[in-house]
């Protein structure tokens, strides 16, 4: 079966991936898969909350093996307007549903009522909630669950033109939050206060803020408080925006005045970890390549044990296929350290640095794999950014 005219994702390659697992049908219920399936629907009700009520939303893409024109969604009552404004690709949607068990019940109509074969069904098992699973369970007793994740990771892997856009997009804009703020403050102002600007600044720049780990001076705990960013001190900033869900994480570093001749080293070890793992960057080149490079940089220096490096795939999920070290901080097997990178996959290569005097000293990029090498999505502010430059540019001009 060719793909459906109107299909915003490869279904050929969704049907052999199913095909592969044995899946008859496979159900999406987490956002960024749904989104993915959809061609980036998101509910704008359900953007940052799940719950509602006595249960939460569940948005349900049904998907048969080879019948793409078959395709259907199961919704909450909430996107009813989107869906009159905005019409989905699938042949069938039902926006009724107002929470988890329902949601599943009017799934598990549509796959008998429409006589879709549902022997072996792939959902989506750590995104399913129990009573859900429950419903899917007794509606089709005879048949066995798998986890469909494997496969939608899978085909999620190279992204397309626009996804590519947004994710240098979100990059760049991350990027530029961060070096506004550490220009734009001074001693004494607190972690706490660094990274409510940092959201500021990533909202009015169209992003929706996730998260910032942060560090000032020689300290290594990288939760927001109250200590404050003192002269001489440096600061990382390693933050998450997303731009329509697709992610931009990044880490900076910052100072208030000028790193000494050690500090310039110190991040010199650090981008040099970042280049060797680069010039493996590119199509073609199994994925264990972009550690070795990296590790015989990192063994060379005379830090090496205070440094830690780490390549992982990144896209509307952070960790997401390629999956290239086993021992990384976020469980998975190393499925893709021998396998090809495929041109078109997107890296989140980082390498911190836990000085025991000077502190953390982090750099992260966003790298694209190309047939023929790498880009780096947001490539600026890699060096010492100077802190306080803003206002004290004002203060000059007023003095003026």
């Amino acid at each position: 079966m060719q793909n459906p005219p109107s299909a915003p994702f490869d279904t050929l390659l969704l049907d052999r991936l199913m095909e592969a697992a044995g899946v008859d049908l496979l159900l999406a219920t987490s956002k960024p898969n749904v989104q993915y399936l959809l061609g980036g629907h998101r509910s704008g009700f359900f953007e940052h909350a799940d719950a509602i009520g006595l249960s939460r939303y569940l948005p349900i893409v049904i998907y048969p093996r080879g019948r793409a024109d078959q395709t259907a969604y199961i919704g909450h009552k909430m996107e009813t307007f989107q869906q009159e404004v905005s019409p989905l690709w699938v042949s069938a949607v039902r926006t009724a549903s107002s929470g988890s068990g329902d949601a599943m019940r009017q799934a598990v109509e549509f796959i008998k009522t429409a006589g879709l074969p549902a022997r072996r069904i792939a959902a989506e098992l750590g995104f399913l909630p129990a009573d859900a699973f429950q419903v899917l369970r007794d509606g089709f007793p005879g048949s066995q669950t798998l986890d469909a994740l494997p496969a939608l990771e899978r085909l999620r892997a190279r992204k397309r033109p626009h996804e590519i856009d947004k994710l240098r997009l979100a990059s760049d804009r991350v990027i530029d939050a961060m070096l506004a703020v550490i220009a734009g403050h001074g001693p004494g102002t607190t972690k706490h206060q660094l990274v409510e600007a940092l959201r500021r600044e990533q909202v009015m720049r169209g992003l929706d803020f996730d998260y910032c780990l942060i560090t000032a001076g020689s300290s290594l705990n990288r939760a927001a408080s109250d200590q404050p960013w003192q002269a001489g001190e440096i600061l990382s900033l390693d933050s998450g925006g997303n731009f329509q869900g697709y992610i931009g994480d990044v880490c900076r570093m910052g100072i208030l005045g000028e790193p000494d001749t050690e500090l310039v080293d110190l991040l010199g070890e650090v981008d040099a970890i970042q280049q060797a793992a680069f010039q493996a960057v590119r199509g073609g080149v199994p994925g264990q390549t972009i550690y070795d490079l990296a590790e015989a940089v990192r063994r060379r220096s005379p830090h090496a044990g205070d440094i830690a490096f780490l390549a992982h795939g990144m896209g509307l999920v952070s960790h997401e296929v390629p999956h290239l070290t086993a021992t990384g901080p976020v469980p998975y097997p190393a499925e893709d350290a021998d396998r090809p990178l495929d041109s078109g996959m997107v890296l989140s290569i980082e390498t911190t640095l836990r000085h025991p005097r000077r502190g953390f000293i982090k750099l992260e990029d966003t790298v694209l794999v190309r047939e023929q090498g790498h880009e780096i999505l947001g490539a600026a502010g890699r060096g010492w950014n100077r802190g306080n430059t803003r206002s004290a540019a004002a203060a000059r001009s007023i003095a003026a």
